[in-house]
């Protein structure tokens, strides 16, 4: 069966535009008007929203939030369509949890080419994740990462780096997320620590650490891992971040001693 699109605007040409260009590339459209579409996407599961920043009844971006925190739609891919193409409209948008977001006034083939791009880093309709072949191994417990098969040399906090991102596999993270998310309330880092420690991780994940196939850099926002990744132990995969907060770890734990001696020294 053909993906699902929901395109959700109170715009009618943007709403008909999409719809012609999704369509004549394969996919199945419905169209809303309004942010009141969350029933409807736990119904019929759509592999995809379109939704605009503004809507006449509601805001994209609270839509969004809820539908991320929806246990049966919250694996729902979104790509917002922006009115200002601007930077501050670009984080805020990926903060509330969306997966990319394209400027209006938009071509059709940049549309189903963004739409293709966010679909492919998803697991495919109808074939089960445990399924796809895993280019990250995750071993939680023992605080290793396998890539492609091979043993990467890593310190606790490029793993909890890695093991972050893995969670939330396609997601833009700006460096003050990740510094919230990973380092928490360790003292004496800025954003700049983030690429630094990024920098690190290319050079024993990527072949290409020029032309990073894992660990990307979405240019002006931040960094979103497209590797596909398993976990060798038994821990909890749909974490609700700081970290996993809530999980007891190696790393974790670890992660939090670190953090109140440093804020015991300070």
């Amino acid at each position: 069966m053909r993906p699902l699109i929901f395109v959700v605007s109170g715009e009618t040409e943007i709403c008909q535009l999409a719809q012609a260009c999704l369509e004549e590339a394969g996919y199945r459209v419905r169209i809303f008007s309004s942010a009141d579409v969350l029933a409807e996407a736990e119904r019929d599961c759509p592999a995809l929203l379109l939704v605009s920043l503004m809507l006449p009844e509601g805001s994209g971006i609270t839509l969004c939030r809820r539908l991320r925190e929806n246990r049966a739609a919250g694996r729902i891919a979104v790509v917002f369509l922006l009115d200002e193409d601007t930077e501050a409209h670009r984080v805020l948008v990926l903060e509330s949890g969306a997966d990319d977001c394209i400027a209006k006034p938009f071509s059709g083939r940049e549309l189903v080419a963004r739409v293709q791009a966010v679909l492919r880093r998803l697991p495919r309709a109808g074939v089960p994740a445990q399924t796809q072949k895993a280019d990250l191994v995750i071993d939680s417990w023992a605080m290793k990462v396998l890539v492609d098969g091979e043993a990467m040399p890593i310190t606790s906090l490029e793993f909890r780096v890695i093991d972050y991102l893995a969670r939330h596999r396609g997601q833009v993270f700006t460096r003050d997320l990740l510094l919230d998310a990973v380092w928490g309330d360790t003292q004496f880092v800025t954003p700049r620590s983030v690429d630094a420690c990024i920098r690190r991780i290319r050079k024993k994940m990527e072949l290409d650490p020029a032309r990073p196939a894992y660990l990307k850099t979405v240019r002006g926002i931040g960094y979103r891992l497209d590797a596909v990744a398993e976990w060798q132990s038994a821990v909890n995969k749909d974490c609700n971040c700081v970290v996993c907060a809530n999980s007891t770890s190696p790393a974790n734990l670890l992660h939090d001693a670190s953090a109140k001696r440093k804020r015991r020294s300070a």
